[in-house]
């Protein structure tokens, strides 16, 4: 062997000569080794190596990304199994079906309206699984859960035309919901409006990615604990690029990596638009994508190019159009798709290297160069892979263009997402493209395109649905009516607490844990909490039930052998989800759903910081009401002035109100532990055995009172907790000229007892008012007053709120205390025969404590006494004096800032 000299003395020249025999020698054994043992042996062989330089010092770089390329070379492709053909002509059908129909729309009412170019760039990742994955209700314990994109709704409303399942009348009532000429079609998935079809809602873009996580990780929950058959279903989620900004679709990344979510696939629509222009024109979103994914642990295949690219890369053997990829940028690639082969020519051939490779091409060849995303061979072939893929979720990226097909107006313009119009010209060049039988005339009427259900591609559709378990979408409700305890099993907390000083959030816990013990029930009740069981008394549960795992407990936890232990198991109950609202609330909408998706009636329980609830995850609260959900939402630390020292971001008074706008959303506000059991008895009976789609959300507190039993007219007290009010103490001083009613509302209860005593001293007899509903009292009244109004000759109804506080039955000024902001009470105003005088928490919270804050927040009894005495004299009944002598005694600061102003 001939001793070559140090590379220092090398010229230059003989130094990049030395580096090429060198880099050509190590590259031949490479290939040796992989045609004679294999990829995995070369891996072996180059993970040692990277080891080897790594330990003597050798700077090599981590790199997130691959080469701008399919994942998936021509050669491992696999047969496509279907008929290309009559899939051709399938798609064509339902693309010119989705943009007819979102037409007419428009062309009926001005502005209504739809999306064209989302689905013009997804009609082949859509198709492909409609015709070859995505497995119905017939599949059994196999059947997938499909997020669909939202704004893709119109290609999946088509393609439900030519099944037969919708016709010509329902597609003319796209975004139409109200129209007598029979039902509509939601804009986008709505299971609330389309119960027997949508099965997610997902166009609050971010919302899908991470509840499709997390329901993959409640399939292997459900099936962990014995309540599912093991199966083979997917999680499939469709997302467009522009979404990925949401923090909600990428903060759960690395949860579905960590939870081996492999029944999970992302289906990432790349087609490098969002609403306004390219996601990322100045780099490649693609590549962005990759390494996130990548580095939160997740299989990405990405769908790059199409099939015409093969035959140049097979002919590049210096690698020429490769490196040309990988200087792209996506606002460049934008170009090549909206202006063709020309600009292609031009601007990306613009090396003799890369000029060579096309010789004897022309522009209308260099037309066919087209985006991954849209060959049906390359899109099989990633989702083939997807789905035999173990041990990690896996994203397929596929590149496409926006507006696909839909010509100069749309197809890759920054305007394409907006577009809801086509002229005339654009349709027939539409109809040209997509080879439709079409004249002329039905053009130009907007005909919809159906070749009957004897044809080729209709007998096709049918078959391969039939193949895979049926129908996608579809939404179907059909799980066993629990047995589930009443009476009896809730008498503990109407006998009170004996003497014993408990909150209501201990009395939540123990609810919850009887409901754990029960031998019909008990299964199938799923405690939540984000990193605060402690905090909720919770921890008492976990060495019983466990904390759910799918690694199990590989560790001796540092309090094992203690009453307390930390429990994780494969088998484990209650979800902890660690520090995120957002994934919680994800986990108990999986569960909350469980009843239609899986037939599973799982009954969640989520308690959380209340602050931290309605505010944060007001989004998911919404999707959850459009899904149908059923469960408990326990807002803990309830109340401005309750969670004392813990200042402004953490004290709430306003999740109430927060609460009150979802309309399916039923909201109490309870003082008594009574009066929480009645509201969760009646709460499971008509969500798990009446079918009722509701849901609940509870305020419970950290206050511990001593519970008083459950007055001894139960069946009143009863209806009075679940429709929103009852007089829990009525005054005893029958002699007194002064009335009054006092309402009070969860912690505010002690305000309210301590000034019905204190009033006695100014002549007053007060009655005290629970109100566990101001949303229950303030939905009746508007309802009646609605069937007042469209029944005017009728005798009027009464509503129940202005009923029990009539002057008849509650004589005297009514004044309203609660921990929470003044407007959910005053919204009973106009509804009563008189005034009702509110004191609430408005404004921010302080660190301090509870005497204090109440006094800074005018919601003590001294204040509940003085806006008493201040309503008995704008009724006339008392003197301004007297009330003037009352702030005095009473210790008030008449020229104190409001504390909302503070």
């Amino acid at each position: 062997m001939t001793k070559m000299p140090p590379r220092a003395a090398l010229s230059p020249q003989e130094r990049e000569q030395l580096n090429s025999v060198e880099t050509q020698e190590w590259l031949d054994s490479l290939a040796y080794v992989l045609a004679n043992a294999g990829d995995d042996r070369a891996a072996e062989l180059l993970e040692e190596l990277d080891h080897y330089a790594y330990f003597h010092g050798a700077p090599i770089l981590f790199k997130q990304n691959t080469p701008y390329i399919n994942t998936i070379d021509v050669e491992a492709q696999p047969e496509y199994p279907g008929d290309l053909e009559l899939e051709r002509k399938i798609r064509n059908a339902i693309r010119w079906n989705a943009v007819v129909m979102v037409l007419r729309a428009n062309k009926r009412a001005e502005g209504i309206g739809g999306h064209l170019a989302t689905y013009a760039s997804s009609a082949e990742i859509y198709e492909v699984g409609f015709n070859h994955f995505f497995r119905g209700h017939g599949a059994g314990v196999d059947r997938d859960l499909i997020f669909f994109q939202g704004h893709a709704s119109p290609g999946i409303y088509a393609r439900s035309f030519l099944e037969g399942r919708f016709d010509e009348a329902r597609m003319n009532n796209f975004r139409r919901e109200l129209s007598p000429d029979g039902p509509g079609l939601s804009s986008y998935p709505h299971p609330w409006l389309m119960p027997d079809y949508w099965e997610f809602p997902t166009v609050s873009m971010g919302l899908g990615p991470i509840q499709a996580i997390y329901q993959a990780r409640y399939i292997r929950y459900l099936e962990n604990r014995g309540l599912k058959p093991r199966g083979n279903a997917k999680v499939w989620a469709f997302l467009g690029d522009g979404e990925m900004d949401e923090p909600q679709s990428v903060g759960a990344l690395r949860f579905a990596a960590y939870e081996n979510l492999d029944n999970l696939i992302f289906v990432l629509n790349a087609n490098l638009q969002r609403l306004d222009g390219p996601v990322r024109a100045n780099s490649k979103v693609i590549q962005e994508f990759e390494a996130l994914f990548r580095g939160a642990g997740w299989n990405v295949i990405k769908v790059v190019w199409d099939s015409k690219w093969d035959e140049l890369l097979a002919k590049d053997y210096n690698g020429a159009i490769v490196k040309r990829f990988e200087a792209l940028v996506d606002g460049e690639s934008q170009r090549y798709a909206a202006f063709g082969g020309r600009e292609l020519r031009e601007k990306f051939f613009n090396t003799p290297e890369l000029q060579k490779l096309i010789e004897g091409w022309s522009d209308a060849d260099l037309e066919l160069l087209n985006r991954g995303g849209h060959d049906v061979k390359k899109v099989y072939a990633a989702y083939r892979a997807a789905v035999e893929h173990q041990g990690s979720p896996t994203v397929v990226i596929t590149r496409t263009v926006k507006g696909y097909g839909l010509g100069e107006t749309a197809q890759a313009r920054n305007v394409a997402h907006q577009v809801k119009k086509l002229d005339f010209h654009a349709l027939k060049n539409l109809r040209d493209l997509l080879e439709l039988p079409l004249s002329d005339e039905q053009v130009e009427h907007l005909e919809y395109y159906n070749p009957g259900p004897d044809s080729p591609e209709i007998r096709y559709m049918l078959a391969r649905r039939e193949a895979l378990g049926g129908f996608v979408p579809k939404r179907e409700v059909n799980y066993p009516r629990p047995t589930v305890p009443t009476g009896e099993f809730y008498e503990e907390f109407a006998a009170g607490s004996k003497g014993r000083a408990v909150s209501t959030t201990m009395a939540a816990v123990q609810i919850m844990s009887k409901l754990l013990r029960d031998k019909e029930i008990g299964k199938y009740i799923v405690p939540i909490v984000p990193d605060e069981a402690r905090t909720f008394g919770m921890d008492a549960l976990v060495p019983r039930i466990g904390i759910y795992s799918p690694r199990g407990q590989k560790y001796q936890p540092v309090d094992f052998g203690s009453l307390m232990v930390y429990k994780e198991a494969v088998d484990g109950q209650m979800l902890e989800e660690g520090i995120t609202e957002d994934g919680a609330m994800s986990s108990w909408i999986a569960a909350a759903t469980a009843y239609a998706n899986h037939g599973v009636p799982t009954i969640p329980f989520y308690v959380f910081y209340s602050m931290f609830g309605m505010q944060r995850i007001g989004d998911l609260v919404w999707a959850a009401a459009d899904q149908r959900a059923r469960g408990f939402l326990f807002g803990a630390t309830a109340g401005r002035t309750t969670l004392a020292g813990e200042g402004l971001q953490h004290q709430d008074g306003n999740s109430l109100l927060q609460a009150y706008v979802v309309p399916n959303l039923k909201v109490y506000d309870p003082a008594f532990a009574y009066e929480l059991a009645v509201i969760v008895e009646r709460g499971i009976q008509r969500m798990y055995v009446d079918g009722i789609d509701e849901f609940y959300y509870v305020t419970i507190d950290n206050e511990n009172e001593v519970q008083p039993p459950m007055p001894e007219n139960r069946d009143e007290v009863r209806e009075g907790i679940l429709r929103g009010m009852y007089r829990f103490q009525r005054s005893e001083n029958n002699k007194a000229k002064l009335r009054a009613q006092l309402l009070a509302s969860g912690p505010a209860m002690g305000a309210a007892l301590e000034a019905a005593r204190m009033l006695e001293a100014y002549g007053v007899a007060a009655d005290v008012w629970s109100v566990t509903s101001y949303k229950e009292l303030h939905q009746d009244a508007l309802l009646t007053q609605r069937y007042n109004m469209l029944h005017p000759t009728e005798e009027p109804r009464v509503s129940y709120v202005a009923g029990q506080l009539s002057q008849e039955n509650a004589p005297g000024v009514l004044v309203s205390v609660s921990d929470y902001v003044k407007l959910g009470a005053d919204g009973l105003n106009g509804h009563l025969d008189r005034k009702l005088w509110v004191l609430g928490t408005d404004g921010f919270g302080r660190s301090e404590d509870r005497p204090e804050l109440r006094d800074f927040f005018e919601v003590d009894a001294r204040h509940v006494v003085l806006a008493t005495l201040y309503a008995l004299q704008r009724d006339g009944k008392l003197k301004g004096d007297v009330v003037a002598k009352a702030l005095g005694d009473l210790g008030i600061d008449p020229e104190r800032e409001a504390p909302v102003l503070r």
